[in-house]
């Protein structure tokens, strides 16, 4: 990526919905440039898609957690069976794979502590790949809006 494509990716980021036209202004090149260059972005997968950010308490997700696991036996047909179930619970933000004394983190969004007990008992504790998970509730988080590229 040369300074444009940042340019334009960092500016996308902060605002998805600006025009091509109003993008383009902001960077000093043509609107035929800028387009073309988002198009090849996204060709690449660079951009990958475009979101509306939504507060989780106006969807009643008062609650965030980080619920670590670990998975027996260790394999990839029963991570990515376990992954695929977990990213299908509508509790679940986002499924993550690590490495450490715990094998996936999942992060889950409910209404209370006390929907959070239930929907760790009625949907973890009965899996037989679940050998043990223990949950983090997150008081706060800072989400960074903007990822800039890293030299090496």
């Amino acid at each position: 990526m040369d300074e444009l494509d940042s340019a334009i990716v960092r500016h996308l980021q902060r605002d998805a919905r600006q025009t091509n036209r109003d993008l383009a202004r902001t960077l000093g090149v043509a609107p035929s440039t800028c387009l073309e260059r988002i198009r090849a972005l996204r060709a690449r997968g660079v951009i990958t898609g475009y979101h509306a950010a939504v507060d989780p308490a106006a969807l009643n997700r008062h609650v965030q957690v980080l619920v670590h696991f670990q998975i027996r036996p260790l394999s990839r047909a029963v991570i990515e069976a376990f992954k695929t179930y977990a990213a299908g619970l509508p509790e679940v933000n986002a499924v993550y794979v690590v490495t450490g004394g715990d094998d996936m983190i999942v992060h889950v969004s409910v209404p209370s502590v006390d929907y959070l007990h239930g929907f760790l008992m009625d949907k973890f504790t009965e899996r037989r790949e679940v050998v043990g998970f223990r949950a983090s509730v997150i008081y706060q988080h800072t989400h960074k809006q903007v990822l800039e590229p890293l030299t090496p």
